[in-house]
């Protein structure tokens, strides 16, 4: 059973995402409880491969407020837990492609928190727009038919 804590609004925005991965995340304690509670920020967070090992970078977690000594940097670089062969394709894939690494939703499974890892390339502007107009239409073809009955 998977519960949802937080999404990245503009990943999909920004960027076309081809395939997905699943990562877990090493975490101290307070920061557990405290995306328990839900806060947490993957705004404008990124992955990046450094030395074979995968992070995630710029994720705000919030600091425990029963936490004192014991919580950490909000702000700090955070490891994912991925297979060897995972992080050697998707390295590969970032040198190959010009593609990023974009962290698009955190959520629980069976306990653990995860982090769902997109595969994106950027989109132009024109792209963007498209985007929203095909939105914009379905929204109204919604409207006129919920109108109509």
């Amino acid at each position: 059973m998977e519960k949802l804590i937080a999404k990245n609004p503009t990943a999909r925005h920004n960027y076309t995402i081809e395939s997905t991965f699943e990562a877990g995340i090493v975490l101290s304690g307070t920061e557990v409880k405290s995306i328990k509670s839900g806060k947490v920020n993957i705004k404008d967070t990124y992955v990046m491969i450094k030395n074979g090992e995968a992070f995630v970078l710029g994720m705000h977690v919030s600091p425990y407020e029963q936490g004192n000594i014991y919580n950490k940097d909000p702000l700090r670089d955070r490891k994912l837990l991925l297979h060897k062969r995972e992080i050697f394709k998707l390295y590969g894939m970032i040198k190959q492609k010009a593609v990023s690494l974009v962290p698009l939703s955190i959520y629980f499974k069976d306990s653990k928190v995860k982090l769902e890892i997109g595969i994106g390339k950027g989109k132009k502007l024109y792209d963007k727009r498209e985007d929203m107009a095909k939105k914009d239409a379905l929204r109204r073809i919604d409207r006129a038919m919920k109108n109509n009955g």
